[in-house]
């Protein structure tokens, strides 16, 4: 398990976003073309991401709130093409499928992610990231709140909930 303090905002900015990044040389990741299916389950929420970088089943627990938010995050790594899908589908049956398109960057600990989501459109996300418990949750939330500035994203683009929520809401 470990900690996380993240942001997610609407964005119709990414390009230049994604120019900030590579002036302050944040390293690149990739294009990760990412199926992301949420599951039925009575407490946090399930995901399986399928992509061609990430490959991941995530429990998750996150209030909902506009701006940075600490999550409790346990990922366990998956195998692309394994029957994991199927045996979580047949079990407890799919909530909602999230398909995007996702650039990641790296600063040190934290993470960037510029989406283009199907059905809603481009966003930009701050993760910062806690996997031994060394960094602590006010500096997580300093570094959230220092590249919001930097990145120029504005309060009224914050995001509360998750791409799952925005879809399931426009159903």
């Amino acid at each position: 398990m470990h900690l996380n303090v993240e942001i997610k905002a609407k964005s119709d900015k990414i390009d230049e976003v994604e120019v900030l990044l590579i002036a302050e040389n944040a390293r690149y990741i990739g294009l990760d073309h990412q199926i992301d299916t949420y599951f039925n389950v009575p407490k946090g929420r399930l995901k399986l991401r399928e992509g061609n970088i990430e490959n991941n089943l995530i429990h998750y627990h996150r209030s909902n709130q506009e701006g940075p938010k600490q999550s409790i995050v346990t990922l366990y790594k998956s195998t692309p093409a394994s029957s994991l899908k199927a045996v979580l589908e047949n079990s407890i049956g799919v909530l909602i499928v999230v398909n995007k398109q996702r650039k990641i960057f790296f600063i040190d600990n934290v993470k960037f992610h510029i989406d283009k989501v199907k059905g809603l459109g481009t966003f930009v996300e701050i993760e910062a990231i806690d996997k031994d418990g060394t960094i602590g949750v006010e500096k997580l939330q300093e570094q959230c709140d220092v590249f919001m500035k930097y990145l120029n994203i504005q309060k009224q683009d914050l995001i509360a909930v998750s791409y799952s929520d925005l879809l399931l809401s426009s159903r």
